[in-house]
């Protein structure tokens, strides 16, 4: 049977007990290639977030405007993940990677010479297409390159590079801002990527392998499933992000519209999947841990994505804190997060899907203790209290990220693994995007805003915790069952 994930395993071999018989030499260096680009695309989802006062001030760019230029960017970037891997496994891994990091470039470029907005948002958009153009490719060739412990290692290391590029990106854009003024700075921090992508470009031409031969041909895209999906979540987000904007409860109608549009997507791809490939493999989900996985990943990032943009906010909007300061405060998760990540990545396969829980306990914990500090430590000092239990929800992090998207793709079959990473991607891009409108909802003085959104954080990470536990009952339930 054909491998639909675009590799598969050598045909002229197995694992050794130091690495693969008949793999490809290359394939490290193919890894470090992906790990950039997986870095710069997943940067970029942050460390817009402490650039969005400066931005906000040089284009007058009202508040529903800002968080579309980080809950756009998610939102693009999950709906390209399983159509461009479907296009990669047909085209080819790296032509299709070279394209995305060639567009993802031109984006940055576009997005931080914009003169107003809407641009801007337009950019961002294209930007986060790009990013999902990049993301199935690096996971297929993770696959395509690597099997046994290798693959693990290799998936633990584009885990660890995720959660880490995510922290820092506010620091890093606090660097730049420093540096280059408050007025413009906002301008370099969106054109970091840049030169990322373009040396990314020159490695993968180098380094990561063509078209393997033989590859099967899909039939077709499913263009009209894409526009449902899209349609659907576009009508979940708008009343969260134009809230303010639009007076009146009729706006509330739309989540309702979007549900239902939900639903005739669910019903097509039942329909068109008797026939075709379709988008969404509903199938995938009739295996209890991935379907408990994937949800855990959606709603998990519906929490973890937006704690970024609301610390951010509170510290430079409420507090008045420099960019730079405002980012050595993320800085304390993105330590909890690199302690932890590489442990999760060597540790999950022993403890399995109770570390995944741990974990979001431990996340639990940090951003219920998060409030309180800021309480207790009022004015200037307040960063120090955020930090600490900041940290606590880094260290949780780094057992949820990686861990969990191990356990989830370990229930599914290698000849499906690439569709079925594809939709894993997709949930975790559209719960951020949903994560970033919702908290981006709350309003009033600063304070009260700050309480609201991490409220709405925790609420998240609760319903991934319920998730995470339920998988747990269903995994020990499955293994006492006889026969």
């Amino acid at each position: 049977m054909p491998d639909r994930s675009g590799g598969g395993v050598p045909a002229d071999g197995t694992p050794g007990r130091h690495g693969q018989m008949g793999a490809d030499p290359r394939r490290w260096k193919a890894l470090a290639v992906c790990l950039i680009a997986g870095f710069v695309t997943w940067l970029d989802i942050s460390i817009v977030n402490v650039a969005l006062p400066s931005i906000r001030v040089a284009l007058d760019a009202p508040p529903s405007a800002l968080q579309w230029v980080v809950s756009g960017y998610a939102f693009a970037f999950g709906l390209l993940l399983v159509p461009a891997g479907r296009f990669g496994d047909t085209h080819g891994r790296r032509n299709v990677f070279l394209f995305g990091a060639a567009l993802f470039a031109l984006a940055s470029a576009a997005a931080g010479a914009a003169p107003e907005s809407s641009w801007l948002i337009t950019a961002r958009v294209v930007q986060g297409a790009a990013a999902g153009v990049i993301a199935p490719q690096v996971t297929g060739l993770i696959q395509q390159l690597f099997q046994g412990a290798e693959r693990g290692r290799a998936f633990g290391l584009l885990g660890a590079t995720m959660s880490i590029s995510t922290a820092v990106g506010p620091l890093l854009g606090g660097l730049l801002i420093q540096f280059s003024g408050q007025r413009e700075g906002w301008r370099h921090v969106l054109h970091v990527s840049i030169p990322i992508s373009l040396i990314a470009m020159v490695l993968a031409y180098r380094y990561v392998p063509g078209r393997p031969a033989g590859k099967r041909q899909r039939e077709s895209m499913d263009p009209v499933g894409v526009l449902l999906l899209a349609a659907g979540v576009l009508l979940l987000i708008l009343p969260l992000v134009e809230g303010r904007a639009w007076p009146g409860q009729g706006k509330w109608l739309l989540i309702l519209a979007g549900a239902v549009v939900l639903t005739g997507f669910v019903g097509w791809e039942r329909w068109y999947g008797r026939r075709h490939d379709p988008i969404v493999d509903l199938s995938l989900f009739r295996r209890g841990s991935y379907a408990l996985g994937t949800l855990l990943a959606l709603l998990y990032f519906g929490g973890f994505t937006a704690i970024f943009f609301i610390v951010t906010q509170y510290l430079q909007e409420g507090l008045h804190y420099s960019a730079l300061r405002a980012g050595w405060v993320s800085a304390a998760f993105a330590l909890g997060s690199a302690l932890s990540a590489a442990l999760g990545g060597r540790v999950v396969v022993r403890f399995g899907r109770p570390l995944v829980v741990f974990g979001l306990v431990l996340v639990t914990l940090g951003l219920g203790a998060t409030e309180p500090a800021t309480r207790l430590v009022s004015g200037q000092n307040a960063a120090w209290a955020i930090a600490a239990p900041l940290f606590v929800a880094g260290v949780g992090n780094g057992l949820i990220v990686s861990p969990n998207q191990t356990l989830t793709l370990s229930a599914v079959p290698v000849a499906e693994a690439g569709v079925a990473g594809g939709v894993l991607q997709m949930g975790q891009r559209i719960g951020a995007s949903v994560g970033i409108a919702a908290v981006g909802s709350a309003h009033g003085i600063y304070a009260a805003s700050f309480q609201q959104a991490l409220l709405v954080n925790i609420m998240f990470v609760l319903a991934a915790l319920a998730a995470g536990v339920a998988d747990v009952f269903v995994e020990r339930r499955a293994v006492r069952r006889p026969g």
